[in-house]
């Protein structure tokens, strides 16, 4: 009984910062609930005997919490190409987080923000918010996600330059090549020939294929699960199947039209590309 009044009030102490971390890790208050929900019928029945921290064990039973329910939504995601999720409603306890917290939502709750967060694998996910946004060292880190410290530190790096990538995407996300991406998928999952021809160059190559007639016929009525992306800081075109990235499509413009399309399917380099997913003209609000 003692141990479990114990417990009881270090999870209570701790619970709006729990509930923070939930938040951040999965984007959904009634996520964020479930899962602080789940990390107290675990602590409720754990040993608590070598327990020197309360916070952050608390802190890594959240967190991994956080990780199944991540896996479990990548592993559900069927495609990832659909429209921008709707802005989440910021949780009543985390207002109350501290001032310190303030600026940190505001520049976290955003769907840009939401949008990146969902490109990233889980690991780097858990990785990026628990040590930019909570402090939690890559030690602790690389014990939740079953890596080496230095693991851990590759994941945030990674993560955090695509959400910098995404602050700091507004002119390319802007240019003109941008628009010219947007309106060669349009015109390709549209089956709009002509808009097509448009936008092609008449010499256009693609691998072996060349020629505007030969590409527009190619692509006509395809690229239905391609995204608009920022890849590595420059507009180009993303395929998923089931939530990942499968092939990248970078364009060569000239003179207002595109000159060659590469694409590049090889996983060892896809996993090592930034990339950042962006709203086409029709998903804006």
């Amino acid at each position: 009984m003692v141990e479990h009044d114990w417990v009881s009030q270090r999870f209570a102490e701790h619970q709006d910062r729990l509930r923070a971390v939930a938040y951040r890790m999965l984007g959904s208050p009634g996520e964020a609930e479930d899962a602080v929900q789940e990390a107290w019928l675990r602590v409720s029945r754990a040993d608590t005997g070598q327990v020197e921290n309360p916070a952050g064990w608390l802190t890594t039973v959240v967190a991994r919490v956080c990780l199944n329910m991540l896996e479990a939504r990548r592993n559900r995601r069927e495609d990832a190409a659909g429209a921008l999720p709707p802005e989440p409603d910021l949780p009543q306890d985390a207002r109350r987080a501290g001032p310190e917290d303030e600026a940190l939502l505001a520049d976290s709750v955003g769907v840009a923000l939401m949008v990146v967060l969902d490109t990233l694998t889980p690991a780097e996910r858990l990785a990026f918010v628990l040590h930019d946004v909570f402090a939690v060292s890559f030690a602790e880190i690389g014990t939740i996600i079953d890596r080496s410290p230095t693991a851990a530190r590759q994941l945030a790096s990674r993560a955090r330059r695509r959400v910098q990538g995404a602050a700091g995407a507004s002119g390319a996300a802007r240019s003109a090549k941008r628009d010219i991406v947007e309106a060669f998928l349009s015109a390709a999952r549209d089956g709009d020939f002509a808009a097509l021809l448009e936008v092609l160059a008449p010499d256009v190559v693609v691998g072996e294929m060349r020629g505007g007639q030969a590409v527009a016929t190619f692509f006509s009525g395809g690229a239905k699960a391609a995204r608009l992306a920022l890849v590595d800081g420059v507009p180009a075109a993303v395929w998923l199947h089931r939530g990942r990235a499968r092939a990248v499509f970078s364009f060569t413009v000239s003179g207002g039209r595109i000159t060659r399309i590469a694409i590049d399917t090889d996983p060892d380099r896809l996993r090592d590309l930034d990339i950042v997913y962006l709203a086409t003209t029709k998903e804006r609000p």
